[in-house]
């Protein structure tokens, strides 16, 4: 059905909600997971004015975003999915966007809300601005209510 299933994660709890979605998707042909992590360069640009500091703080993220993509490429691949995987710099909804149309993605499966409500606030909704922009459906996972 899915040929190419984006997957954008800030590795909330949300977006770890999303993995369960994914799986559903899950059919006989042969399917991709194409997981993407965007560092958001405004948050660097505000924490960070020194060039390299800067560099070196984008490093350590780019490796924590790594470290946290390996559990989730392990679980898709032992489900019979190709996984590939991405860490961008830039503003997230961009990010994503991008990278639906540059891969192909038959459909963005992504959480509702990130790691800090507050900085979406801020900020303004990944999700909603995705939703709003994307040329492929999307399929937007809400927090699981406790």
């Amino acid at each position: 059905m899915f040929k190419k299933i984006l997957y954008p994660t800030d590795f909330s709890d949300v977006a770890q909600e999303a993995v369960r979605y994914i799986d559903q998707l899950r059919d006989r042909d042969r399917q991709e997971v194409f997981i993407i992590h965007a560092i958001d360069s405004r948050i660097l640009d505000l924490l960070v004015y020194n060039p390299m500091v800067s560099m070196e703080m984008e490093r350590n993220l780019r490796e924590d975003a790594q470290r946290s993509m390996d559990p989730l490429r392990i679980h898709f691949e032992e489900i019979g999915f190709l996984v590939s995987l991405g860490i961008e710099v830039g503003i997230p909804a961009s990010v994503i966007l991008r990278a639906e149309e540059r891969e192909d993605a038959s459909i963005t499966v992504m959480g509702s809300h990130g790691k800090s409500n507050v900085r979406e606030m801020i900020l303004g909704s990944v999700s909603e601005e995705v939703v709003r922009s994307s040329r492929k459906p999307v399929l937007i996972v809400k927090r699981a209510s406790r």
